[in-house]
This record gives structure tokens, C-alpha cells and sequence, in this order.
């Protein structure tokens, strides 16, 4: 399935359950919000976006505590979890996705190389979270990144068919 299709599936399984989404998005750059709304009707199901690139817009904007990124980094499987649901509070949706992760070429440390990239999901089932290592260029890393949080949404409402949420409206 290419990603518009994939994106036009997520899409038609949270307007059935009346599921809300947001993503938060920082290696991707918004790429994955752009997926969801070259959905026509998308305003439907999904609130919003936010790219939080800096450590600084991932604390203030998404509530990512400070010393969680110091110990950790910015990409890292917790830094993830916790954009996820940081995002997910901020917009009051059912469903939150978020990526973060190195697409290069620079940015790379020798535990953390180009490539490495994290994508959480966060619903009231909680949490889960994917690693993923790419060989692409940047353009192909944010791709598959994300196309996989795409993905990982898609398996999410399959495997949980009786998730619902609260029938809420939406203006574009």
C-alpha cells in the first residue's frame, strides 16, 4: 500500500470510531502531518501538529521535561514517549503520534547514528514506542519515518477494533 493510501486508511478508521489525532513531530518536520492532510476530509479526525525541533520547544511546547532530556537526549525512546503524550494533552485528542530520531547527514554521535529514529503512539491503552534504523539519505529518512508512524497507527486501530472515542466536532 503507498502512503497516501495508507494515509487515506488511518484516516477512514478514526472517522469510524470518532478517534482524534495529533502528531508531534521533530526529525520529519511536519512531513507526517502533511501525509494526513493530503487526505481530503482529514479535519474530521485530526487536530493538529506541532514540530518541536529544539530541546527547547520540546520542553515548552510539549511539556518534555528538562532533565529527561539531558539524561537521555532528544532521541531517545523516552524523549518519544514523552512528546506522544505531551502532544496528546496539549490538543485533547484520543490518538498521539510523535517522531524524533537523527536523519543527517551531520547529527550522529557515535551511540546515535544517522538514521536512528524513534516513533511513539499514545492512546488511553498507553504507550508504545519503535525504534527504526534507516540507510537512506535525509529526503528517504524522513520518509520512512514517516510512512512507519503512518504504519504503526494503521496496526494500533486493527489490532484494538473496539477503541472508540467521544464523537467531538472539528472545524478545518
Amino acid at each position: 500500500m503507498d502512503t497516501n493510501s495508507l494515509a487515506q486508511a488511518v484516516g477512514a478508521l478514526l472517522q469510524e470510531r470518532h478517534l482524534t489525532l495529533a502528531v508531534a513531530e521533530s526529525c520529519t518536520g511536519g512531513l507526517l502531518a502533511a501525509y494526513i492532510t493530503n487526505i481530503a476530509g482529514s479535519s474530521a479526525y485530526f487536530e493538529g501538529g506541532v514540530v518541536a525541533y529544539s530541546y527547547a520547544a520540546k520542553q515548552r511546547v510539549l511539556d518534555v521535561p528538562a532533565d529527561l532530556l539531558e539524561r537521555h537526549g532528544a532521541v531517545s525512546w523516552q524523549t518519544a514517549s514523552a512528546m506522544a503524550q505531551g502532544v496528546r494533552r496539549l490538543l485533547h485528542v484520543d490518538i498521539a503520534l510523535s517522531i524524533t530520531g537523527i536523519a543527517g547527514p551531520t547529527g550522529a554521535t557515535p551511540d546515535k547514528p544517522v538514521g536512528l529514529v524513534y516513533i511513539a503512539l499514545s492512546s488511553a491503552r498507553g504507550q508504545v514506542c519503535q525504534q527504526y534504523f534507516w540507510s537512506g539519505d535525509r529526503i528517504a529518512n524522513r520518509e520512512l519515518s514517516a510512512r512507519a508512524a503512518l504504519e504503526l497507527l494503521h496496526e494500533h486501530l486493527l489490532t484494538h477494533a473496539d477503541e472508540s472515542g467521544a464523537k467531538r466536532s472539528h472545524q478545518p
